[in-house]
């Protein structure tokens, strides 16, 4: 049985740091591209970043220069650090697994790519 598990979510001030972390159980995370989707309330799930099984890395503009993706294969785990924090970036944050090869890393955007996903850590960044 294959699971993600987020963490690391929390209130923070604006201008703050967190460092979320998504956990695979039943498979190696590195035979998977993993993205970071966010979703604030009353608005769609969006893709924040994502990490391909080959390195590739996409982040979306709003996040481009303030957040980082990463993996630990040693340790299953993809990580975000999430720097200069503000107010919107307020939503429940979700990791995500897709065991599809695209070539065009903006297809991992699609959220039919994901097989698995977690259930969710809240972060509210406060102003």
């Amino acid at each position: 049985q294959v699971q993600l598990v987020e963490s690391g979510g929390g209130l923070v001030q604006a201008g703050d740091s967190l460092r979320l972390s998504c956990v695979m159980s039943g498979r190696r995370i590195n035979d998977y591209a993993v993205g970071w989707y966010r979703q604030a309330p009353g608005k769609e799930r969006e893709l924040v970043a994502v990490i391909t099984t080959g390195a590739s890395i996409y982040y979306a503009d709003s996040v481009k220069g303030r957040f980082t993706i990463s993996r630990s294969n040693v340790k299953n785990t993809v990580y975000l650090q999430m720097n200069s924090l503000k107010p919107e970036d307020t939503a429940v944050y979700y990791c995500a697994a897709s065991s599809a090869y695209y070539s065009d890393i903006i297809d991992y955007s699609r959220m039919g790519a994901y097989r698995y996903w977690g259930q969710g850590t809240q972060v509210t960044v406060s102003s």
